[in-house]
């Protein structure tokens, strides 16, 4: 995990491009691990967790009309909270992660382990999902990994590297 980090500071480091994440299941894991690593104020811009709905129409704008009719756990949603922090950093590349860790609040269409992440920089965005086994905590550690080596992918494969 150090070395997807590492290489995720150099590459937006050397572009000049902070980072902004916006997260729900994580709870702030991803900018604490983020944080953890000396220097990371030369990449890292902010972060919100939005853990509730409420906070995540406050915090970065997501429609609640959106949240209703598609839930918090979707694409949309991780779409809108990616896109809210680039509206309010329009400078910086975001990161959201928006899921359901468990060990409760599952259900068959949105199962535990279910977590949406979504990149979004310079009017490009890149929603994926995901659905990783284990405990809360093995999902979590595991949004944090995928989200680190997604922002990495988005940079390259955009060119903006």
């Amino acid at each position: 995990m150090l070395e997807e980090i590492r290489k995720l500071s150099e590459i937006l480091i050397s572009k000049r491009i902070k980072l902004v994440t916006v997260e729900s299941c994580t709870g702030g894991l991803v900018g604490k691990t983020i944080t953890d690593q000396a220097g990371s104020s030369e990449w890292y811009e902010s972060g919100f967790i939005t853990y509730s709905n409420e906070a995540k129409h406050k915090l970065v704008g997501v429609d609640t009309q959106l949240l209703e009719s598609f839930g918090a756990v979707s694409e949309q949603v991780a779409s809108s909270m990616a896109s809210g922090a680039c509206k309010i950093f329009p400078n910086c590349i975001s990161l959201s992660i928006t899921g359901i860790a468990g060990p409760g609040g599952g259900s068959d269409e949105k199962p535990v382990g279910l977590v949406f992440l979504s990149v979004c920089f310079n009017g490009h965005s890149k929603t994926i999902k995901c659905i990783f086994d284990g405990g809360r905590d093995v999902v979590r550690l595991s949004a944090l990994q995928k989200g680190v080596s997604l922002v990495s992918e988005f940079l390259i494969k955009f060119n903006h590297v």
